[in-house]
């Protein structure tokens, strides 16, 4: 196995989880928040999607596709205390935003080379191109388990 396969694995398991827990919940039940104060799980997933585009960004913009106009004010800081759906988009369209931009991830990182995989971005928490697509599974995990938390709270069965 190379660093390239392991990094794929990270972000596809990543990947499954979130997706995974995804299944099943209506536009309204991604509106629903984990405990007061956190994000609900709509604005979680705009911004895991908004996160990858701009790590993406860093290493091949070439390559990204471009988000939905308005998608990163959508999903900015700034939006995490609005509960209004029509404020944000539907899960299908978030989902098919997300896959455009997980295609991409996965095209580009099949280009990388260990040395592109080794080059800095000044980033404390993922100081490499390679610590980028760590990230890409590990944040959809550390989300996801919030997710589990809505789905309990509806009293869905565990997945995973």
């Amino acid at each position: 196995m190379n660093s390239r396969e392991a990094l794929r694995i990270s972000m596809e398991t990543g990947e499954l989880v979130a997706l995974t827990y995804l299944e099943g919940l209506t536009d309204d039940e991604m509106m629903l928040r984990p405990a007061t104060g956190a994000n609900h799980i709509n604005w979680q997933f705009g911004h895991l999607i908004l996160s990858e585009h701009k790590f993406m960004m860093q290493i091949d913009a070439e390559s990204v596709p471009d988000l939905p106009d308005g998608f990163e004010m959508m999903y900015a800081r700034e939006t995490i205390s609005i509960d209004d759906p029509e404020r944000f988009l539907k899960k299908a369209e978030l989902l098919e935003v997300y896959r455009a931009q997980r295609t991409a991830s996965k095209q580009i990182l099949d280009r990388m080379t260990d040395d592109e995989l080794d080059q800095k971005t000044g980033i404390d928490y993922a100081p490499n191109f390679g610590a980028l697509f760590s990230m890409l599974g590990s944040h959809q995990l550390m989300h996801a388990g919030q997710w589990a938390v809505v789905r309990r709270q509806l009293g869905r069965i565990p997945l995973i």
